[in-house]
C-alpha cells in the first residue's frame, strides 16, 4: 500500500515505522505517517516524524471501538455504576480501545433533552478518549416520537437501546413496533436486550418461594429459553416493518440458530456478543457464599456449547461485533450485595466489568489460539462497530484521512491478569489469575500517544464527542425505501381495497 493526503512536504507530527498493519481485510508492512491528528500516509520509508515509533516485531492495529459499555450510569435496577467517564476510559486505553459508546439512559418520567445534556456534561469533564452515545429508551410516548427522539438522531445520537426486560424499562410490543418504525424514518439502528420478562418473572418467584436465593438461581431463572423466545419476536417484529435491529449481548447456542436462520431468510439483523459469553459460563456463579455475585450477568453465561456457538457466530458472520457490556457494579453494597448477606439472586446488580480485558480475551484465545484469523478481529473489535453506528470511515480503521488511532501489539508478552493490573473502579474480575498472550503496548489517540510504558499520558476531558451519521444497516434500508421498496407488511396493506364510503 503507498497512500499519502496533501502537502507532503510537512514533517509528520508522528511516524510509527515497520509494523505488521492489518485492517478487517489485508495485512501489509508499511509505516504510518500522521499529521494533525489523522492518518496522511501510508507507506513503506516514509520520512522522519516529529516524534518516530518504532513498531518492528509488533501489530499495528486500529484502535478498538467498544459499543455497549455502561458508564456512569443508572441501572435499570437503580444502582450507579462503580466507573465514571475518566476512570472507564483510562481502562478501555489500556486495553487497546480509542472509542466507546456508551449508554445515555432515560427513565420513565425523565425528559431526553435533559438526559443528553447531563450525560455530555459529565463525559467532556473526564473522558480521555473519543466517545458517543446511545440513547437508552424507557418512555416512548408521544413527544418522545414526534419531536426528542428525530431530533437526537439529527443531533448525531443515531442508535437506541430499548428493553424486553426488566420492570423500569421494558417496551411492550406495540412500543417496540413504534419505536422500529420511527428509527427506519429517521435512519437509526435498535439495540434490543431480548429476554421474555415474564418468564424470568415466573420462574424467579418460584424459586424465591422455595427459598431458592443464591447467585446460582440467576442462571436458572434467566433459562435460556428466553433469551430465544424474545430473540425470535424481536426479529418477527424488525422484519414485519423490514426495519434493521441488533440483538445485544447473545448468549446460548439455540439463539445464535435462531439469528442465523433469520439472516439466511434476508432478515436485516445484526447481533453481538461479549467476553463473558466466550470465557464464563453458568458454573462461575456456583461459588461459595454470594462470590457467584461476581459472574451475575444477563443473560448470564451458559455453556461450553453455547461458548463454542458464539465463536461459530463470530467466524460466520451470526455474530458482527464483539463488545463488553461492561457493567461495573463493585462487590459490595453500592453494587452486588445491597444487602448484604441477606442479598438474593434478584437484588443483585446485574453485570460483569470488562472494558479493559475485551480485546486482550479475544486476541489471546481468538487469533494466538487460532480460533479468527487477524483480519477477523479487527473486524470483530472495531471496524464492524464504525460501520453498524456511523463512525465509518473516521474511526474503526487504519487508511489514510481516518483520525490515528492505533494500536501497538506485542504478540509475544503474556500477562497475568489480576485486578491489581486493571484501571477501573470495580475491585474485582471476573477473569482473575487468566493468561494471556498479545497486549498493546502503545496506544494513540487522533495522532496523542495516550498509552507507552505503562501510564497514561491523556488529561482528563480530553476526548471528543462524536456525533455519528446514519448506521450502514439504515443507509440500506432508506436506499430501498428511496427506490419504492415498501416492507412486506405495507406492500400488502397498499394493495388492499379501500373500505367503501
Amino acid at each position: 500500500m503507498n497512500t499519502s493526503v496533501a502537502d507532503p512536504a510537512a514533517p509528520f507530527d508522528l511516524t510509527v515505522r515497520g509494523g505488521r498493519i492489518s485492517t478487517a481485510t489485508e495485512t501489509f508492512t508499511a509505516d504510518i505517517g500522521v499529521r494533525g491528528g489523522v492518518i496522511a500516509a501510508i507507506a513503506p520509508g516514509l520520512p522522519a516524524g516529529l516524534r518516530d515509533i518504532d513498531a518492528t516485531g509488533r501489530w499495528v492495529l486500529p484502535g478498538g471501538i467498544d459499543s455497549h459499555c455502561h458508564v456512569e450510569q443508572l441501572s435499570g435496577m437503580g444502582v450507579m455504576c462503580a466507573d465514571d467517564f475518566h476512570s472507564a476510559t483510562v481502562s478501555a486505553a489500556f486495553g487497546g480501545t480509542t472509542t466507546i459508546i456508551p449508554f445515555a439512559a432515560q427513565h420513565r418520567g425523565m425528559a431526553i433533552p435533559k438526559v443528553l445534556a447531563d450525560y455530555a456534561a459529565l463525559a467532556r469533564e473526564k473522558a480521555v478518549i473519543d466517545y458517543g452515545f446511545h440513547l437508552i429508551l424507557a418512555n416512548p410516548d408521544d413527544r418522545a416520537l414526534k419531536q426528542d427522539l428525530p431530533q437526537a438522531i439529527r443531533d448525531g445520537i443515531t442508535s437506541l437501546k430499548v428493553y424486553m426486560t426488566y420492570d423500569r424499562l421494558k417496551l411492550d410490543d406495540y412500543q417496540l413496533l413504534d419505536v422500529l418504525e420511527l428509527a427506519g424514518e429517521e435512519g437509526a439502528l435498535v439495540m434490543i436486550h431480548a429476554e421474555n420478562h415474564d418468564m424470568i418473572r415466573w420462574i424467579a418467584r418460584r424459586l424465591l418461594d422455595a427459598g431458592r436465593v443464591a447467585p446460582r438461581y440467576h442462571r436458572v431463572a434467566h433459562d435460556p429459553l428466553a433469551e430465544t423466545e424474545a430473540t425470535q419476536r424481536a426479529i418477527a417484529l424488525s422484519r414485519l416493518i423490514d426495519v434493521p435491529a441488533l440483538i445485544v449481548h447473545v448468549a446460548g447456542a439455540e439463539t445464535v440458530q435462531v439469528l442465523r436462520d433469520a439472516r439466511a431468510l434476508g432478515a436485516s439483523v445484526h447481533a453481538e456478543s461479549c467476553p463473558q459469553y466466550l470465557f464464563l459460563t453458568a458454573d462461575d456463579l456456583d461459588k461459595p457464599g454470594l462470590e457467584g455475585a461476581k459472574f451475575c450477568c444477563s443473560p448470564p453465561p451458559r455453556d461450553a456449547a453455547s461458548q463454542q456457538a458464539v465463536w461459530d457466530g463470530f467466524k460466520d458472520g451470526t455474530l458482527s461485533v464483539y463488545s463488553s457490556d461492561h457493567a461495573p457494579y463493585r462487590y459490595d453494597q453500592s453494587g452486588k450485595l445491597p444487602h448484604g448477606d441477606a442479598t438474593t439472586f434478584k437484588d443483585m446488580a446485574n453485570g460483569v466489568p470488562g472494558i479493559e480485558l475485551r480485546m486482550p480475551l479475544l486476541f489471546s484465545e481468538g487469533v494466538m489460539g487460532g480460533r479468527i484469523t487477524i483480519e477477523e478481529f479487527v473486524a470483530l473489535t472495531a471496524t464492524n462497530h464504525a460501520r453498524l453506528y456511523g463512525l465509518l470511515p473516521r474511526k474503526g480503521t487504519i487508511a489514510v484521512g481516518a483520525d490515528a488511532d492505533i494500536a501497538l501489539w506485542n504478540p509475544g508478552r503474556e500477562v497475568q491478569v489480576s485486578t491489581a493490573m486493571l484501571h477501573d473502579n470495580v475491585g474485582y474480575t471476573p477473569y482473575e489469575g487468566r493468561t494471556v498472550r498479545g497486549w498493546p503496548e502503545v496506544v494513540v489517540s487522533r495522532g496523542r500517544v495516550i498509552v507507552e510504558d505503562g501510564r497514561m499520558h491523556a488529561e482528563r476531558g480530553s476526548g471528543q464527542y462524536l456525533p455519528r451519521g446514519t448506521p450502514e444497516p439504515l443507509a440500506a434500508h432508506a436506499r430501498r425505501a428511496a427506490d419504492g421498496t415498501p416492507s412486506p407488511f405495507f406492500k400488502r396493506l397498499k394493495g388492499m381495497q379501500k373500505d367503501p364510503e
